[in-house]
């Protein structure tokens, strides 16, 4: 059994949120970080102070709150840059989320230089939010999608994307980092310089990477990356879209308004600078300087250290969970994958699972976790997921493991 370290105890007494029981005697164990990370108070405190202390607008006041908001928002914007290592801070894009980031590069770009006969990758363990655009694109442009395949142990089959990029008519690449079904760590890296060599883009998807590992979009050499605040330890409502300057200055604007111009008259329109210009109207100002809180708290703790335990973690629980009868692990090995383990188990459906295991306070997801292409291709409905972040221990582990087995011992009788 892997013990937790005081840094570790350290940091979970950071997340006040897991202190909580879930009913009285039950205390929570909170498996969902995939969908949504838990807090830490330095983020919370970050959000209370600026709506105490600083709200108001951004960019457009001359007063002293506008100016310090500003200055906070903007200061949020350096902190994503230095996290990833962009080239500038105009290359960093505020969105919604991960979803509203891909859809950005799927109309802005996607409609301004996609025609028919031209294909864009994915690959079948792609999120929903990787599909749906760019199906959405495809249809009116004429362009194809087509899908890189994923192999029955869960990694891609490098083959197959070779065997795309040979058409010739590829113009983009767009993968997840990490599958949030699977957990696989994909070689992007690999798959931005094949696209590169084709003559295509590349867009990541950095949503459950982002948070979890080193990020470096230079060493990458990639086009895009889109990621999420809120899976991130930062609040929800603020996504992030990195793009190479030079891209998105070739972009037309993605939505119109206030913010994003640079003057306006009846008649036309001329757009502000990166990174202004993707920017329309009130953007999340609060969410983007918790953002920029819970950046200095993961730089704090140290990115590769949170890759390390989570492998850790994801070894020892695929190790436990070997040990309950019927149970199916979905995906790699342990050293292939991050913090993310999906599972089936005979006989019994996922969402009873979830319920069986709320009912001693464990907090997993079950479903098909918007990847249904993925779950197709397995022949499975749905799965339930445990995902793991740096505030879970060994003890949750043994926890979810032992009553997994209570759980299907119920539904044998």
């Amino acid at each position: 059994m892997l013990a937790p370290t005081t840094s570790l105890e350290t940091t979970r007494n950071d997340f006040p949120i897991l202190t909580q029981e879930v009913r009285p005697g039950v205390p929570l164990v909170y498996l969902d970080s995939a969908a949504t990370s838990q807090k830490p108070a330095v983020v919370i405190d970050t959000l209370d102070r600026y709506y105490r202390e600083s709200n108001a607008n951004v960019h457009r006041g001359v007063h002293a709150f506008s100016e310090r908001a500003t200055s906070a928002y903007e200061g949020a914007r350096l902190k994503v840059k230095e996290f990833i290592n962009a080239a500038s801070t105009q290359e960093i894009i505020f969105t919604r989320n991960t979803t509203e980031s891909i859809n950005l590069v799927a109309y802005a770009w996607g409609l301004s230089n996609l025609k028919p006969g031209d294909e864009i990758v994915l690959t079948e363990m792609e999120h929903h939010s990787n599909i749906v655009p760019w199906q959405m694109i495809a249809e009116r442009t004429g362009a194809k999608v087509r899908y890189i395949t994923v192999t029955e142990d869960g990694v891609l089959d490098l083959d197959s994307y070779n065997t795309l990029l040979n058409s010739g008519r590829v113009k983009m690449v767009a993968v997840a980092h990490v599958s949030n079904v699977l957990g696989t760590i994909n070689p992007v890296q690999e798959i931005i310089r094949r696209a590169h060599d084709a003559g295509a883009l590349a867009l990541i998807d950095g949503a459950q990477s982002t948070p979890h590992m080193p990020v470096d979009v230079q060493a990458l050499k990639a086009d895009f990356i889109a990621f999420s605040s809120h899976k991130m330890v930062g609040p929800t409502g603020v996504g992030v879209l990195y793009g190479k300057r030079e891209l998105l200055n070739a972009m037309p604007p993605f939505i119109g308004g206030g913010s994003m111009i640079s003057t306006v008259t009846l008649e036309r329109t001329t757009y502000a600078d990166l990174p202004q210009k993707f920017e329309a109207g009130t953007p999340a100002i609060a969410q983007a300087i918790g953002l920029g809180a819970a950046i200095d708290y993961l730089n704090g703790v140290g990115l590769q250290a949170i890759h390390e335990h989570e492998t850790a973690m994801v070894k020892y629980a695929m190790e436990q969970l070997t040990e309950v009868p019927g149970l199916k692990i979905l995906g790699p090995s342990a050293e292939q994958r991050a913090g993310v383990v999906s599972f089936t188990v005979q006989g019994i459906h996922p969402h009873d699972i979830a319920q069986g295991l709320d009912h001693v306070g464990i907090a997993v997801r079950a479903g098909h976790h918007c990847a249904m292409p993925l779950h197709d291709k397995y022949g499975i409905p749905a799965s339930t997921r445990a995902s793991f972040y740096l505030y879970n221990t060994a003890a949750e582990v043994d926890l979810l493991v032992k009553t997994l087995a209570e759980v299907r011992a119920m539904f044998a009788r």
